[in-house]
């Protein structure tokens, strides 16, 4: 190929935004209470029910609450930049946020690993997922691993958080059966729920219902409420990398950012695949610095966004939702600090019910057609959670269910492979 090829199909690697760039005229002109009410849905979601689930597991795996705090730091702050600056150049939505089933995946890790080590894997996950996307092969890579399988894995790691539900109920009843049963009125009552999403109800109940308990004890407010985010250095560790890397990339290029670009597309938006792998790389390895989990293009908050109003102007909801998260980020230790003096109940009904519809995804997914053998050999070697050679069971997981669908399950592996081949 000649130079000027090669160049011409570096071109065309990385989608190419929309010129002009949005000036100040057309984005008063673009925004409105609609846009700017979805950008407020979206960053409300993203910072209740997953927010649940990274203080559970820093919680199991021993981060203390600066840790924590530095930890939503970069999930919001800085992604929340990278939101604001993809919104604005792609004049679409893309709001990023980080892998909840990457940040599930952690908290088995961090008992028999040191926190700089899984650091270090969350640096090596990016750097994987920035080469994947320089070089184009982030299809073929999506593409290389049957979905029902990735299902498996994620369902086996999201289990605990129902089970987790449950046992909230029967330990604590007072706070947990009232968000239960607001959750599932707003879901059945879908008028009502259209208003108030099951769970910012589930969360409104639970804040007062851990009003009324008396038992909201906050500590004393030593470390203020503005970010100090606590640089985190790296620590090399080839069981981390062995554990951790290849599970987290798949998270975010196959689960989220597969979520999130199905989301997009479905609300007429093309998502530049290409671009956004290398923005989660490149994020992924700046939030590791302050001891966030991996960046990913998120499906949920970006349907919020989408949810309503002119397709053309969905951009603003998303640059208002980044704007809102980077004010969050900023008073990130005010946020871990409340959520933490709340009784541990809370915390699991709310962490359980966000991850309720998505588990309940995993296991149709997993479960519907092709391959539902090796996804449920991954899901009961991730659910075993048995760690060998010191490497923990969803690697495991994975490794066993590919086994045993090339060797039992050939027919769809050629059944999947005209559809799945990716296009030049």
């Amino acid at each position: 190929m000649t130079s000027g090829g090669t160049t011409v199909a570096a071109s065309t690697r990385f989608e190419r935004p929309p010129r002009p760039l949005p000036g100040p005229r057309r984005l008063v002109h673009d925004v409105g209470v609609l846009y700017a009410a979805n950008g407020l849905v979206g960053l409300v979601f993203a910072a209740t029910g997953p927010v649940a689930v990274i203080l559970a597991v820093g919680v199991q795996g021993g981060l203390s609450p600066a840790e924590l705090a530095s930890w939503l730091f970069g999930v919001f702050f800085l992604n929340g930049i990278l939101t604001v600056l993809a919104c604005w150049v792609y004049r679409q939505p893309l709001a990023f946020f980080w892998t909840i089933p990457g940040t599930v995946l952690v908290g088995p890790a961090l008992g028999h690993l040191s926190f700089a080590e899984v650091v270090g894997a969350y640096v090596a996950t990016g750097l994987l997922m920035l080469v994947l996307g320089l070089t184009g092969w982030v299809r073929r890579a999506m593409a290389a691993i049957p979905m029902p399988i990735v299902m498996g894995m994620v369902a086996g790691v999201f289990l605990s958080f129902g089970t987790g539900l449950v046992d909230a109920l029967a330990a604590d009843a007072p706070i947990a059966a009232p968000m239960v049963v607001v959750f599932l009125v707003l879901s059945a009552w879908t008028a009502a729920g259209r208003r108030i999403p099951p769970i910012i109800g589930a969360l409104l109940v639970g804040v007062g219902a851990v009003a009324l308990s008396g038992r909201f004890r906050p500590e004393p407010d030593a470390s203020g409420w503005l970010a100090a985010p606590v640089l985190q250095a790296p620590q090399w560790s080839v069981q981390a990398m062995v554990e951790l890397v290849l599970p987290l990339a798949i998270t975010v290029l196959v689960v989220q950012n597969g979520q999130g670009v199905a989301v997009l597309r479905a609300a007429g938006h093309a998502a530049p695949v290409n671009v956004v792998t290398v923005a989660c790389g490149l994020w992924s390895m700046l939030a590791a610095a302050v001891g966030a989990v991996s960046t990913c293009l998120t499906g949920p908050t970006n349907a919020l966004l989408a949810a309503s109003g002119e397709r053309d102007r969905h951009y603003v909801a998303g640059i208002c939702c980044g704007l809102l998260a980077i004010g969050f980020g900023l008073f990130a230790p005010l946020f871990t600090r409340l959520m933490l003096a709340a009784p541990p109940a809370f915390i699991a009904a709310l962490a359980g019910l966000a991850m309720l519809r998505v588990l309940q995804a995993a296991f149709v997914t997993a479960f519907r057609s092709r391959f539902t053998l090796g996804a449920l050999v991954t899901f009961v070697v991730t659910v075993a959670d048995v760690t060998v050679l010191s490497i923990g069971a969803a690697f495991w997981g994975l490794l066993a269910g590919l086994a045993c669908s090339w060797l039992l399950e050939r027919k769809d592996f050629a059944a999947q492979e005209p559809a799945g081949r990716p296009t030049a």
